[in-house]
């Protein structure tokens, strides 16, 4: 089977009703909601969809007990309704998770303040807490540092352990809708006239060709490049509309003693962090360090990896972590709210809407802040605000939430026999494609090439690698590996897997030997850019462990 990728239409003098600049999941969320709403809509993003801050996120669903602590409430109520819809919605990608709240007799936070804390934040969510055996407390209290008296609460909140495929899903719905989406396209400037934007000026990276396209909005979802539009385009806000706060992880394989559950705590300065299963391995963060350079070269420092290995070795020491078992780190900005002299953990997490007419640029509204969370009710807030009749969702009855889908089980077996497929990659399939399982397995009966793993560690299939070039925009093999089937985030990834998995996927989309090695080459670039591994001065991380 060979696959012919498309070239893309020239979008030259072309009228949008909308264009929504950035791809991560609240510009994606902003054009679906705008598209469903029959509005002729446009989305581009300069990289990749979804291959920025939401990538780079702890992807956690959490309806906000952090936020308590500042008093916002009504972004706790926010954060719960919209972690529930997408528990309802999103069975296959969002997961109720067991959390459990750490502390000793060192924390600044005490366990009456947690405890009074944990009852409202289940008052607001509906939740009751689901609590954990015996058996599994004492072999996480045996794992934890025996040196301290530990107090451990428990509380429910989900995780998303793939946004990146909640982009890719959002991303063909809005097309679907009729939208226009165009990864690996940036706006080179917003066209401001007679005080108002009324359209953009794109560069293609795909194909260098540059057009300007009309549009009665515009919406800048750019996250942490949020200002960086506005300078290019000569709009002038008083003061930065972005304050870029980086926050680094990182992945280490599962230890002895790793938690089942997930775990939220505090390291030895009083900032709280997240150690979480994911993936089949550890994930470890998050820090909070002001950065203004350019979002798209953030990487972690050895400082924050060296706080961050600290604190998990603190915790179990017992597992005699070290530095040498990192995986990988990577690192974010996210695009807080610019409040300069506050501390980034007590800068609000609740986005704002910029109206820039005082700046002489009307209806040209910038997005700054918001979360995972949070991105569906924002793009609705967003779409009222540019004139678009948006509904409330029904409301969804908050209480336990379903562990696991008692149908899956059958629906693994239908898309195996109708693939012609393990169960294993069955499953793997429907947890990752959800509804769209049917369609990709049926494309994998033509030939076994498309039935083989990607590459030999995974049960993902070169199928699913297909559906994302022919339905999910996919253009190059980092948005493939790294997003719309993330196989390359997985424990067993290494460069052996890369060039297997170039080879297969050259197979079946047609490459010869210079495309081939041209995509494992550009593939092989934004991995490790993307996933760092510490540094090989090690000495001091080594120190932090011990």
């Amino acid at each position: 089977m060979t696959l012919a990728v498309k070239p893309r239409p020239s979008l030259e003098n072309q009228h949008f009703h909308v264009v929504v600049i950035g791809g991560g999941i609240n510009g994606v969320a902003v054009a679906r909601e705008c598209a469903r709403a029959g509005k002729r809509t446009l989305l581009v993003e300069q990289n990749d969809f979804a291959s920025g801050v939401t990538s780079r996120s702890t992807r956690i669903i959490h309806g906000g007990l952090r936020y308590l602590e500042h008093g916002e409430l009504d972004l706790v109520r926010e954060s719960a309704r919209e972690r529930e819809r997408l528990l309802c919605d999103r069975p296959h990608l969002v997961h109720p998770t067991r959390f459990l709240f750490l502390l000793n007799e060192k924390s600044q936070r005490s366990a009456m303040k947690v405890r009074a804390g944990l009852w409202l934040y289940q008052r607001i969510s509906g939740k009751k807490t689901a609590q954990l055996s015996e058996m599994e407390l004492m072999r996480v209290e045996r794992s934890l540092d025996a040196g301290h008296q530990w107090s451990i609460f428990n509380y429910e909140d989900a995780q998303c352990e793939f946004p990146e495929r909640l982009v890719a899903e959002w991303v063909t719905e809005a097309a679907d809708a009729g939208a226009v989406v165009r990864n690996h396209c940036e706006v080179l400037a917003v066209n401001v006239a007679g005080g108002r934007a009324s359209g953009v000026l794109l560069r293609d990276r795909i194909s260098g060709k540059d057009a300007r396209v009309d549009a009665s909005w515009i919406i800048n979802c750019a996250g942490p490049w949020v200002d960086r539009v506005c300078a290019r385009s000569a709009v002038r806000t008083p003061k930065p509309l972005v304050g870029g706060v980086r926050g680094s992880h990182i992945v280490l394989p599962r230890f002895s003693g790793a938690p089942s559950a997930a775990l939220y705590t505090e390291a030895a300065d009083g900032r709280p962090f997240f150690v979480l299963p994911w993936n089949e391995q550890i994930l470890v963060g998050t820090t909070e360090v002001p950065d203004t350079s350019d979002p798209g070269k953030t990487a972690p420092s050895n400082e924050e990896i060296e706080y961050l290995l600290r604190a998990l070795s603190q915790l179990f020491p017992k597992a005699r972590i070290s530095a040498r078992d990192i995986k990988y780190a990577f690192a974010g900005v996210r695009p807080l709210p610019h409040s300069p002299g506050s501390e980034p953990s007590a800068v609000t997490r609740s986005h704002l809407l910029h109206d820039h007419t005082a700046e002489g640029a009307a209806r040209l509204i910038s997005v700054i802040g918001g979360k995972l969370t949070t991105a569906a009710s924002l793009a609705r807030e967003c779409a009222r605000k540019i004139g678009i009749s948006v509904p409330e969702p029904k409301a969804i009855a908050m209480g336990p939430s379903a562990s696991l889908d008692p149908t899956m089980d059958d629906e693994v077996r239908e898309i195996a026999q109708a693939g012609s497929i393990s169960l294993e990659s069955a499953r793997g399939m429907v947890e990752w494609h959800g509804k769209r399982s049917t369609d990709i397995a049926r494309m994998a009966l033509v030939s076994a090439e498309l039935r083989a793993p990607v590459c030999p560690h995974t049960s993902h299939i070169v199928a699913e690698v297909v559906e994302a070039y022919r339905k999910e925009f996919a253009v190059t093999m980092g948005d493939v590996l790294l997003r719309r089937v993330p196989v390359a985030l997985g424990p067993c990834w290494s460069e052996s897997c890369s060039r297997e998995a170039a080879l297969r996927i050259g197979a079946v989309l047609g490459w010869d030997d210079q495309a081939i090695g041209s995509n494992l080459e550009s593939f092989e670039m934004e991995r490790t850019s993307f996933l760092r591994r510490p540094s090989s001065n090690t000495a001091v991380l080594e120190a932090a462990a011990d």
